[in-house]
């Protein structure tokens, strides 16, 4: 098993720290305009979103395991046909669900590139994208090439 961090963009950085700034401010704001039960939906948002931090990956030899900050999401490898590094896998993608840079880029999204696929990512200029028979994910590992390497060494698959 190797484990690989999840390095933030600058764009990951920019935004969640505005989007952070804008929600507390508007909680600020609800509590001293005398509704305090306002102020916690934005306070709310913010929470809820940190909890969804991609922290890192680790390739196990049947599952990649995509550390969030108090669980795990386990990804089965079975069935998977390749793994390439393509840095601007996620350009010109539109989110269909999920959280579009609040403390990562996480859920499905899609493009003409990939498709519809799922999103576990924090660099989108580092991203690795994982081809299944009937799914595509892209996650975006430190060291790319390595993580590509790894996961064909452990998984036999491809």
């Amino acid at each position: 098993m190797k484990k690989y961090t999840a390095p933030w963009s600058t764009s990951l950085i920019v935004i969640s720290s505005i989007a952070t700034l804008i929600c507390v401010g508007a909680a600020i704001s609800a509590a001293r305009s005398g509704r305090p039960w306002i102020a916690l939906l934005p306070l709310a948002i913010v929470c809820g979103s940190i909890l969804f931090t991609i922290r890192g990956y680790t390739v196990t030899p049947d599952a990649l395991l995509v550390h969030r900050l108090f669980w795990m999401t386990r990804l089965p490898l079975s069935g998977l046909h390749s793994a390439q590094v393509e840095p601007e896998a996620m350009r010109r993608s539109i989110r269909t669900f999920g959280n579009g840079g609040l403390f990562s880029f996480t859920g499905w999204f899609r493009n003409t590139a990939l498709g519809a696929y799922r999103a576990f990512v924090t660099d989108p200029h580092r991203t690795v994208v994982l081809h299944f028979p009937t799914r595509t994910v892209v996650v975006s590992p430190s060291a790319p090439e390595d993580f590509v390497q790894d996961i064909r060494t452990t998984t036999h698959a491809i």
